[in-house]
C-alpha cells in the first residue's frame, strides 16, 4: 500500500508542488509513496504542472479505513459447474465453511455453505439430475464410454428388477443407474434415455456400445456398487442448483464503519468482497474489523485538521513538513515533524533534498521552484526569508528560468477568475481557524484583476454573511501594489484595530499580503485586546 502524501484542502501551487516533490524525494529514499490533493487543482498549479510535463496527482476524497483496507481472506471462486461433491471436497481440503461461485470472469454469483450441502443431503430432490458427463465420471471416478451430449438433466431412476417391468415408462428424458442387467441396459438404449450410469466397473459387450451411439445415448462406467453410486450421484449435481444467490455482500470502497453497522444487523459467517464491476475478490468476516490495516498517510503545508482530509483520525499518520503555526493534530505515537519559518513548504523540501544528497531532477526542481514564488510573491510576501530566496537561486541553476517572467507568467494563470461563481472565489482558498473562540474563516484570492471582484463587493459581502463563521474575511491580494483589499463579516472596529485603517467594506491594507504572517496574527491580537 502506498503512502498518500498530500496537502490541504482547497491546494494552492506549494501544497501541489510539495506533495509532488515530497513524494519523489521519498521513493528515492526507498519508500513507496504518491502525492495526492484534496480538492480541484487551482489555475496556478495546473499551469505549473503543464509547464514542467507533470501529471496530476491523485484526487482522494478522504483516507477513511474501507473494506480494500482490511485484511480480508483471499480465496479463489468454483464455476457454477462445477458439482456439489467437489466444491464439498475443495472446503475440506482448505478447511473452509463457505465458498464463492463466480462465471469463468470472476463475476460473483453466489456463494455455497457447508450448511446448503448438508440441507441438500437431507433435504435435496435426489431423483432429478442437472450436470454434465464430465463431473458425473470425475466425481465417481468414472469412464466415459460413450458420449453423445456432455449436458445431463433429467429423471434420475435406480433399476434393480426385470427389465420387463420398466417396459414402455422410459423416455429420452431419464437416466438410469443398473448393474450389469444387459436386458435392462438394451432397453433403455432401445427407449433412447439420455445416460447409463453403470456400476460395478462391469465390462459391457461392444454391440451394446456401438447400440448406443446410433441411439444418442451416453454411457459412464462407475467402479461403485448400484447402492453407493445412487447415494452420491445427485452430489453431482451442479452446484449452482443450491447456491445462494440472495446475500449480504460489500464493495471494495466501502467505508468499515457503515460495514460493522450492516454486519451488526446480521448474522454471516462470511461476506463477499466485490469490485466496482462485480468481480469477487474475498470474504470478510467480524475478526477482519477488530484490528484493520490503516491508511499511510504524510502532510505537507498544513498540520492542523479543520485544513485536512476527513477521516484524518482514522489513519496511520507518519509525517508532517509544513512550515505554518502548530495546530491541533495530535498523534497516538511519535512522528516525524519537520517545521521551519521559511516562506514555502517547497524550501523545506528542496533542504531535505540536499540534506540527503539526492539528484533534484529538471522537473522536479520546477515544482519547488514554483511552490516557492508563489507563497512568497515573488518575494514580496512579509514571509520570505534568506532561506526561500537561496533555495530560488540554486533551483534555477537546473532551469535557467527569467525568474521575474516566468513568475508573473504562472501569476497571471493563477489569477484569472473568468468563469468563477462567488462562492468558487470565496473558497478558492479559504481556510478555518478558531481565534479566540470564534469560529473564524480567512480566504485569499491573489489577482491581477482587482476591479472584477471589487465591482461585485456586495455580492461577495452577501455571500459571506451568509456564512455560519462568527467572524469571515475575504482578502483580495494584489500582488503589484502588495496590499489586500478586505471584504468581511466583521464590526469595522475590529477591522480597523488589527489593521490601522478606517474600516469599510473593500479597503485596501498596504503591505498586508500574507495570511499566516498578518491577517491571522493582526486579528487574534485585535481579539484578545478587545476582551
Amino acid at each position: 500500500m502506498s503512502t498518500l502524501i498530500f496537502g490541504h484542502k482547497n491546494p494552492d501551487t506549494d501544497s501541489v508542488t510539495s506533495a509532488i516533490a515530497f513524494s519523489h524525494l521519498k521513493n528515492k529514499l526507498g519508500f513507496n509513496t504518491k502525492p495526492c490533493v484534496l480538492g480541484e487543482i487551482r489555475k496556478e498549479a495546473e499551469f505549473v504542472l503543464n509547464y514542467f510535463k507533470l501529471p496530476h496527482p491523485t484526487f482522494i476524497k478522504d483516507v477513511k479505513t474501507q473494506v480494500k483496507d482490511l485484511n480480508f481472506d483471499k480465496i479463489p471462486g468454483v464455476n457454477p459447474n462445477s458439482s456439489i461433491l467437489s466444491a464439498y471436497e475443495t472446503m475440506e481440503k482448505s478447511n473452509l465453511k463457505t465458498l464463492p461461485i463466480v462465471d469463468d470472469n470472476n463475476k460473483l454469483l453466489g456463494i455455497i455453505t457447508m450448511k446448503d450441502i448438508a440441507m441438500n443431503l437431507v433435504n435435496g430432490n435426489i431423483d432429478r439430475l442437472n450436470t454434465t458427463l464430465s463431473n458425473i465420471a470425475s466425481d465417481l471416478n468414472g469412464d466415459i464410454l460413450v458420449k453423445c451430449n456432455d449436458i445431463v438433466n433429467g429423471k434420475l431412476s435406480i433399476i434393480a428388477f426385470y427389465y420387463k417391468t420398466i417396459q414402455g415408462t422410459l423416455s429420452d428424458k431419464d437416466i438410469i443407474i443398473v448393474g450389469d442387467r444387459y436386458d435392462v441396459i438394451e432397453h433403455a438404449i432401445e427407449s433412447k434415455v439420455q445416460l447409463i450410469i453403470l456400476t460395478g466397473d462391469n465390462e459391457i459387450p461392444e454391440k451394446y456400445l456401438s447400440l448406443a451411439k446410433e441411439n444418442n445415448v451416453s454411457i459412464v462406467r462407475v467402479p461403485n456398487d448400484t447402492y453407493s453410486a445412487s447415494k452420491l450421484i445427485h452430489q453431482c449435481n451442479f452446484v449452482s442448483s443450491i447456491m445462494n444467490s440472495d446475500i449480504v455482500k460489500f464493495k471494495e470502497c466501502d467505508y468499515s464503519d457503515d460495514v460493522k453497522e450492516d454486519i451488526l444487523n446480521t448474522h454471516y459467517r462470511h461476506y463477499p468482497v466485490i469490485d466496482s464491476n462485480n468481480s469477487f475478490l474475498g470474504f470478510l468476516g467480524r475478526a477482519h474489523l477488530l484490528n484493520p490495516k490503516k491508511k499511510q498517510v504524510i502532510l505537507v503545508d498544513h498540520n492542523e485538521e479543520a485544513q485536512s482530509v476527513d477521516g484524518l483520525s482514522q489513519a496511520n499518520l507518519l509525517e508532517i513538513i509544513d512550515h505554518h503555526k502548530i495546530g491541533g493534530i495530535s498523534t497516538a505515537a511519535p512522528i516525524n515533524f519537520r517545521n521551519m519559518t521559511v516562506g514555502s513548504t517547497c524550501t523545506i523540501v528542496y533542504t531535505m533534498f540536499r540534506e540527503n544528497n539526492i539528484e533534484i531532477p529538471f522537473e522536479i526542481a520546477g515544482v519547488l521552484i514554483s511552490g516557492i514564488l508563489s507563497d512568497t510573491l515573488l518575494f514580496r510576501s512579509p514571509t520570505t526569508t534568506d532561506v526561500d530566496k537561496a533555495a530560488v537561486e540554486n533551483l534555477n541553476k537546473i532551469l535557467n528560468l527569467d525568474i521575474e517572467k516566468y513568475a508573473m507568467e504562472m501569476f497571471k494563470a493563477g489569477t484569472s477568475l473568468d468563469g468563477f461563481s462567488i462562492k468558487e472565489i470565496v473558497n478558492m482558498d479559504f481556510k478555518e481557524f478558531n481565534l479566540e473562540g470564534l469560529k473564524t474563516g480567512i480566504g485569499q484570492v491573489f489577482t491581477l484583476d482587482i476591479d472584477s471582484i471589487l465591482n461585485k463587493k456586495d455580492e461577495f459581502l452577501d455571500y459571506i454573511n451568509g456564512t455560519d463563521y462568527d467572524l469571515c474575511v475575504l482578502a483580495i491580494t494584489d500582488i503589484i501594489k502588495e496590499g489586500s483589499y478586505l471584504i468581511y463579516k466583521s464590526k469595522d472596529e475590529l477591522i480597523s484595530k488589527s489593521f490601522n485603517v478606517e474600516a469599510s467594506q473593500g479597503i485596501f491594507v498596504d503591505g498586508v499580503v500574507s495570511r499566516k504572517k498578518q491577517l491571522v496574527p493582526n486579528l487574534t491580537e485585535a481579539l484578545k485586546s478587545s476582551k
